[in-house]
């Protein structure tokens, strides 16, 4: 069956996410046959290089041989079990290698299945957490700017309006506090403005969540590491907790591991997800202490255990692949080898900065935005389609275009990428 028939079947019957359907009365739906490497083929065989890395789940490329092999191993085997009374070797193996990876004493490990579960599971862990101390405490506080996810509780600690606003009636009340504006700048304006919010709420205040590093869903806003150590010191002094929202930053993007490493701390939550399981299937954890676990360690007739679940927690098969994407990491030395890629992109990068029509260059690891000027109505429209034709999938925010390839892209892509980008600017 060809891309046509199939784009039509497909709008007959199914509602994609994060679209207007009516715009794909003008903007072709592309079924995609295959997948290799950083290459997405459809059905006519024409080839796209995945520039978001797939919502940005994907690290190792489409189809990776040894991820393969690891699911189709397992498959054989145990393709899921409850994780309620039961457990299994991949989850059990997979928790310590991750404990073993951070700082103490992040040391216990609650599975969901998406980035947005695991930020309603820290949230609601928090909360719980106070509870059962006894302790009034109701309100989260979050950067403005922000993404946590689409469920009723992550909108709530988000704050990027296109999302939220529709359903503001619903949501939970939480504060905002100022983002640092730069990624190397002065910063004491937003140390002012949560000190400001801590005096009047922070007795009130369960935790803090914040996206380290870079806002991704806020227009890839890349701010102030040493702002997050700073503020989460301050924080501390009123009893609040701290949630990091690592799901889209964690697992190398921003050039570390973890990014909590670049910021020299230790939250009490950390949130995982996306490239956990290399783009291959859903998978999220939060993982905490034993501190925030013995407050729920009680008799059943307490009612302090944290009754929350998903069908598909710790599936077998998604912690076979994490495993598997743990194993490329350490075997093949990634955090260095994307140090050096990192470089290159800047550099290749660099070269669009000769054009009046983009500003703001700024990369953090394996990311790289930059925004552009245009009178163009939703110019993310238009550099989409105009990627198409050069074989690129690109998603632009608004007026921000990105770059977060799978870390097998080689150097000879990149700057193809950026050579196509050149292009299109030109062209707004």
């Amino acid at each position: 069956m060809q891309n046509d028939n199939l784009a039509m079947l497909d709008l007959a019957h199914i509602w994609h996410p994060c679209t207007q359907m009516k715009d794909h009365e003008k903007l072709p739906i592309i079924p995609i046959k295959r997948a290799k490497g950083i290459y997405l083929y459809d059905f006519n065989d024409k080839s796209y290089i995945d520039c978001v890395s797939s919502w940005w789940v994907n690290l190792f490329g489409h189809c990776n041989d040894y991820i393969n092999a690891a699911i189709k191993e397992q498959l054989d085997n145990l393709e899921h079990v409850i994780l309620a009374g039961f457990s299994h070797e991949p989850i059990i193996n997979l928790s310590k290698r991750l404990c073993d990876m951070l700082p103490q004493p992040l040391n216990k490990c609650f599975y969901a299945d998406n980035g947005s579960s695991a930020i309603e599971v820290a949230l609601k862990m928090s909360f719980h957490y106070f509870r059962n101390l006894n302790i009034n405490r109701n309100l989260f506080l979050s950067l403005t700017n922000s993404y946590h996810g689409e469920t009723i509780g992550t909108l709530s600690v988000g704050d990027v309006a296109l999302y939220k606003e529709t359903y503001a009636p619903l949501l939970l009340e939480s504060l905002r506090t100022e983002v640092p504006e730069t990624q190397f700048g002065d910063y004491s304006h937003a140390l002012e403005s949560l000190e400001k919010i801590l005096k009047e709420y922070g007795d009130r205040i369960c935790a803090f969540i914040l996206e380290p590093l870079i806002q991704c869903a806020g227009n890839m806003h890349m701010y102030n590491k040493d702002y997050i150590k700073d503020s989460m010191a301050l924080c501390r002094k009123y009893g609040i907790q701290i949630i990091f929202d690592e799901i889209a930053v964690g697992f190398g993007r921003t050039g570390s591991m973890f990014a909590l490493e670049q910021c020299d701390v230790v939250p009490d939550y950390l949130c995982l997800s996306k490239g956990i399981s290399g783009g291959y299937m859903p998978l999220s954890v939060v993982i905490t202490s034993d501190s925030i676990y013995d407050v729920f360690y009680a008799p059943y007739s307490t009612y302090k255990a944290f009754l929350h679940s998903h069908s598909y927690t710790g599936n077998t098969l998604a912690c076979a692949a994490a495993n598997a994407v743990l194993d490329i990491f350490q075997q093949e030395n990634i955090i260095e080898k994307n140090k050096q890629l990192s470089l290159f992109m800047k550099k290749e990068f660099e070269i669009l900065k000769d054009s009046s029509k983009v500003k703001n260059m700024r990369i953090c690891g394996m990311v790289v935005a930059f925004d552009v000027i245009t009178d163009k109505e939703r110019p993310n429209i238009f550099i989409f389609e105009e990627g198409l034709k050069r074989g690129l999938l690109l998603r632009p925010l608004g007026n921000t275009i990105y770059f977060m390839p799978p870390y097998v892209i080689t150097q000879d892509s990149i700057s193809y990428v950026v050579k196509c980008l050149r292009e299109i600017v030109e062209l707004l």
